[in-house]
Parts: structure tokens; C-alpha cells; sequence
């Protein structure tokens, strides 16, 4: 899943940074509000964390450009501003929650794992293709009735594929999705962890499940 934090204090975006990342999820940062518009308008994210309290743009007018713009992504204001008013004015312009600072990072968790749930097309905490599952919220996945020992990064990026089955996704696309916007796609380290995790979905297994679409990319699937 990726997220973006729009948050000014450095401090607190890197902390929120370690500890979404250590939970499977894909995060980054803009430092002000209208660098975190303009990354909300040219990325689709499964989240947003947002500050009020911002550089050169609040963040109620971030949201309300987010939702005149016709993005729906969830948004999570995480603010010291914590008076009634604040928070009714957070909700009524269309945030999907309210957290107030200083904050349990156990609650915050929660709280994202709870919006993502919400709806159809939201987080599914159990993916299952064939004999193989991926469960999002314990961040384990089984092959048949093995257990397989993946590192954080390709554990997020085979439930990146998992959340995309049997759609053929780009290699632009997983670099932007699993490595974040400013990786630089032009090296093969997609490739080389493509080839890495198959070791471990596929290799040991007759029926292979991750397959090379020659040009475009990389599909998860049963066939």
C-alpha cells in the first residue's frame, strides 16, 4: 500500500516514515502543502496523512483542492490542532479520520488499517491466488502449506502484485509503486527482484504463478 505524508516537521515525518514502512506499507514525504498537492495529483496513492498546520498552504485547503480536483484517496489529518471545531472542519471537508498529536503509533495503525478496510476496493487483509496467500495485515504469505521467509521488499511487492492479479503492471509502474516516485526505473532492479522472489513463490512449485508479459511488464495469476 502507498502512502503520502504531508507533514513539515522533519521529526515526525521520519518517524511516521520507519514505522509505516517496517508495516509492509510504501511511504513518502512532502515537506509543505503544495508539494504535497502537486504529488497527490500526479501519483495514485491508497492514502493520505496530512497536517493542518503547513508551509505556505494549509492543510484544509490541500483537501479541499484534493477533492475539487476529483480524488477520492482517503485522507487522515494527523494534527495538534485539536479543538472541536478543528475536527468537524477536517470531517466535513471530507477527511476520513482525525487524529490528534501527540499519538500512539499502535492507534495510528489502526486507524489506517480500519479506513483501508472500508468499502469496495479497499485494503483486503487476505489475498488468495491458487495455493498461494498473502495476508496484509500479519504481513505473511504461504505457499501450499510453507511459509515463505521474504525480506520487507519483497514481501511488499509481491502483495503489490497480489493486490493487482491478473493484471499486467508495468516495471515504471511497480518502481513508482513498491520504490517510490523518485526511484530511477531505468536500472533492472525490478527485474533482479522479480527474479528473486520467484526463487521463493515459484521455484519450489510446479504451478508458477508470476509470469513475464515480454515488453510491458509482470502479471501474478493463476493459469
Amino acid at each position: 500500500m502507498h502512502i503520502l505524508i504531508i507533514e513539515d516537521e522533519k521529526k515526525t515525518a521520519d518517524y511516521l516514515r520507519k514505522g509505516l514502512t517496517e508495516n509492509g506499507f510504501v511511504v513518502e514525504t512532502a515537506e509543505n502543502g503544495a508539494n504535497g498537492l502537486y504529488y497527490a495529483g500526479i501519483s495514485d496513492y491508497d492514502m493520505i496523512i496530512l497536517d493542518v498546520v503547513l508551509p505556505d498552504m494549509n492543510g484544509w485547503s490541500v483537501l479541499s483542492e484534493i477533492r475539487r480536483n476529483g480524488k477520492q484517496t482517503p485522507v487522515l489529518f494527523l494534527t495538534a490542532r485539536d479543538g472541536v471545531q478543528d475536527r468537524v472542519k477536517g470531517l466535513e471537508l471530507g477527511a476520513d479520520d482525525y487524529l490528534i498529536k501527540p499519538f500512539a503509533f499502535s492507534e495510528l495503525l489502526a486507524r489506517i488499517r480500519s479506513i483501508l478496510r472500508r468499502g469496495p476496493g479497499r485494503l483486503q487483509e487476505v489475498l488468495i491466488i491458487a495455493d498461494l496467500e498473502i495476508d496484509l495485515l500479519k504481513h505473511k504469505a504461504h505457499r501450499a502449506d510453507d511459509q515463505l521467509d521474504l525480506t520487507s521488499k519483497e514481501f511488499t511487492l509481491l502483495a503489490f502484485l497480489g493486490q493487482r492479479k491478473g493484471e499486467v503492471i508495468s516495471r515504471t509502474l511497480i518502481a513508482e509503486q513498491v520504490w517510490g516516485m523518485n526511484f530511477d526505473s531505468d536500472t533492472n532492479v525490478v527485474d533482479v527482484a522479480i527474479r528473486r522472489l520467484r526463487k521463493k513463490v515459484d521455484d519450489p512449485y510446479e504451478e508458477k504463478l508470476i509470469h513475464t508479459v515480454r515488453g510491458v511488464g509482470y502479471v501474478l495469476e493463476e493459469r
